[in-house]
């Protein structure tokens, strides 16, 4: 009997605090999403009117958008960059994009690297270590290939470098989806998990974010940590670059530009191998944020929690929670137009999330690249 009074007591907190816990996150991160809504860029420094930039460009194949996402960073309103694109292999098919924008702007200058050294584990550092002598510009800007950008990009996010006690300056991203209902699945994870996140942690302080859709910097900067070359075995090389710099004593900066990125997953298992390299990367730069960060996938957590403790007041909570998980949604296209139903897959991408969340507990294999690693604590990578 009293065994039985035990754990019903202890059910109804659970799932109270369940409840409430989700309840916090959805209505906290729904004000994070507001604050960013309509912000305007600042415009401090003479950005990229005082100094030329070298944007560097690691390529791997092709991808279904590339020759168009390549193409905007030619499209650029500064006033003097460089592009330099590298790639490992002579027959690496990205070559022929290349050298197709270079036929198209024969005004801009293109810089193509093929070289097949390896540095270490990671081959996109790897990449960056081979292109960087051919860099000529004094700021560098790194930037994923699956990303697309405005023509006042390189301006924006160059900007903060003229106050030399910024490190790095680096860009939140909305999901481009490529085709079907698993892309636009996938998209749902950036603009409705990860970019609240990042939002509402920088809303509360953090700075210990660097994302590898975009990373502009000074060379000086880069060089006093160490170079490329110090991340050549870690799997999160974009955080550890802003790691480095902010153990520095540099302060990194989120742009108030996001770019888009492009979700080309058609199937669910590519999917998911995606999203558990990202999650298990996440734990191990951020092990304790990651363990509770299960409050963020609202559906199943008030679920569970109304499972558990199926009060009236419980069931109003979670009603709110819901609300807010929905006009966080609206929030977070930010004027983009996408279809307004994708909203009815919320409680599916919630649950997914917190289905691959468990997994990715699990273990430390991810897959990359075709490639499979071990990512441990700490950010370093090794082979299986």
């Amino acid at each position: 009997m009293w065994t039985d009074i035990f754990f019903d007591s202890c059910a109804f907190w659970l799932g109270s605090a369940l409840v409430c816990a989700a309840l916090g996150y959805a209505v906290v991160a729904l004000g994070a999403a507001g604050k960013s809504l309509g912000a305007t860029p600042p415009v401090t420094g003479a950005g990229a009117q005082s100094c030329a930039i070298s944007v560097l460009k690691p390529l791997y194949g092709t991808e279904p958008r590339l020759y168009e996402n390549l193409r905007g960073f030619c499209l650029q309103n500064a006033v003097q960059y460089q592009l330099v694109c590298g790639v490992r292999e002579a027959d690496d098919p990205a070559i022929a994009l290349v050298q197709r924008l270079r036929d198209e702007f024969p005004q801009l200058d293109i810089e193509l690297v093929v070289d097949p050294t390896v540095h270490g584990a990671n081959l996109k550092v790897s990449n960056l270590l081979n292109m960087l002598p051919r860099a000529r510009h004094p700021w560098l800007v790194l930037a994923d290939s699956d990303i697309s950008v405005p023509a006042d990009y390189l301006a924006r996010v160059t900007a903060p470098l003229a106050d030399l006690q910024v490190g790095i300056v680096t860009c939140l991203y909305f999901g481009v989806p490529y085709h079907g209902f698993w892309s636009r699945l996938g998209c749902l994870f950036i603009d409705d998990w990860f970019a609240p996140s990042v939002r509402l942690a920088h809303a509360f302080g953090s700075r210990r974010f660097a994302f590898g859709s975009t990373i502009a910097l000074r060379r000086e900067t880069l060089q006093a940590i160490g170079g490329f070359d110090i991340l050549s075995d870690t799997l999160a090389d974009d955080f550890w670059l802003g790691e480095l710099t902010r153990q520095a004593g540099l302060r990194t900066v989120l742009s108030t530009l996001m770019v888009g990125t492009d979700v080309s997953e058609t199937r669910l298992a590519a999917l998911w191998a995606h999203e558990l390299r990202w999650l298990r990367t996440i734990r191990a730069v951020a092990p304790g944020g990651f363990a509770l960060s299960f409050v963020c996938f609202t559906w199943p957590v008030v679920l569970l929690g109304l499972a558990l403790a199926p009060t009236t007041l419980n069931l109003c909570l979670a009603l709110v929670a819901g609300m807010s998980r929905v006009v966080r949604f609206f929030l977070a296209r930010n004027g983009r137009s996408t279809p307004w139903f994708d909203v009815l897959l919320t409680p599916l991408r919630d649950g997914l999330l917190l289905l691959e969340w468990a997994v990715a507990l699990t273990g430390w294999r991810v897959n990359w690249r075709g490639r499979v690693m071990h990512a441990r604590k700490g950010g370093s990578i090794r082979y299986p």
